[in-house]
């Protein structure tokens, strides 16, 4: 893991671990509280990290880099394992198979998925500053992506005007990768989800064009694109293309259908009523 000013939360990451991990590894970018002692106190191999230069992928790659283990499991201190979910990583590892793991993560009020256990090969390394992700370093290297029930709890708090900030200092990272490497389009993705929690939905429709433009045969990018169109854009008759364009990708896409059928209950409705 790594970690910042987080004495509030390490521990319980921790102990939610043992038993199961044989070394923790605790990349620390610049604590001024007492983090690195609790990481010590538990054992745990506590490497510093020079931060000036936001980078969250090359310390994530700095901590996986000191793992002597053949499998990794990374958490964020504010997180911590179900520990029900420890029979079933310990059967994965067990089959050897190279691949990476997605885990459940829940949130206070939302469950996403993550790739956070993966076998220790030098060639599975994060990338991005922000938003980093091991999964296309795993494809790219003849790893398969598997899903699985393993469980972390998220316990996120934030006030909301250090999350704004945070929001806009992650979109000024995002757009100088972005001008760096055009070519990357999943940045795209993270850039639209940014100003979405901030709110600002015409930014994020535009970003949500661009990712259609960057992969015209991804019917998931149709359908985002299609639901800015319907839901914040006002535009219905742009958001049918966007979804009837879905369907042709993937047909039965249940997304689209419902999208679908929503706009026909708009019609239906403004017809009843002389519109």
């Amino acid at each position: 893991m790594i970690v910042r000013n987080e004495e509030r939360n390490l521990q319980c990451c921790l102990d939610s671990v043992r038993g199961l991990a044989d070394e923790f590894i605790v990349v620390d970018t610049g604590s001024t509280d007492a983090t690195p002692q609790i990481a010590r106190r538990t054992g745990a191999q506590v490497i510093g990290f020079d931060f000036a230069f936001v980078d969250f992928a090359a310390a994530r790659n700095e901590s996986i880099a000191h793992a002597s283990g053949k499998w990794i499991l990374v958490l964020d201190a504010d997180e911590t394992l179900d520990r029900a979910s420890i029979p079933l990583i310990e059967e994965l590892i067990a089959c050897e198979e190279n691949a990476g793991y997605y885990v459940e993560r829940h949130n206070q009020s939302t469950t996403d998925y993550a790739v956070r256990l993966f076998p220790n090969r030098a060639e599975y390394r994060y990338r991005g500053r922000v938003h980093e992700t091991i999964d296309a370093s795993i494809l790219a290297n003849g790893g398969r992506l598997r899903k699985t029930g393993i469980r972390v709890d998220h316990h996120f708090f934030s006030d909301p005007e250090m999350r704004r900030r945070k929001n806009h200092r992650y979109i000024g990272i995002l757009k100088e990768e972005i001008a760096a490497d055009p070519g990357d389009d999943t940045r795209l993705d993270f850039l639209a989800a940014e100003y979405h929690q901030l709110e600002m939905f015409d930014e994020a429709a535009e970003v949500a064009e661009r990712i259609v433009r960057a992969r015209p045969l991804d019917p998931s990018a149709h359908l985002n694109l299609g639901i800015y169109h319907l839901v914040y854009k006002a535009d219905p008759e742009r958001a049918l293309a966007d979804f009837i364009r879905a369907l042709e990708l993937k047909p039965g896409y249940p997304e689209a259908e419902s999208f679908l059928h929503t706009i026909e209950e708009q019609r239906d409705n403004r017809r009843t009523n002389g519109v």
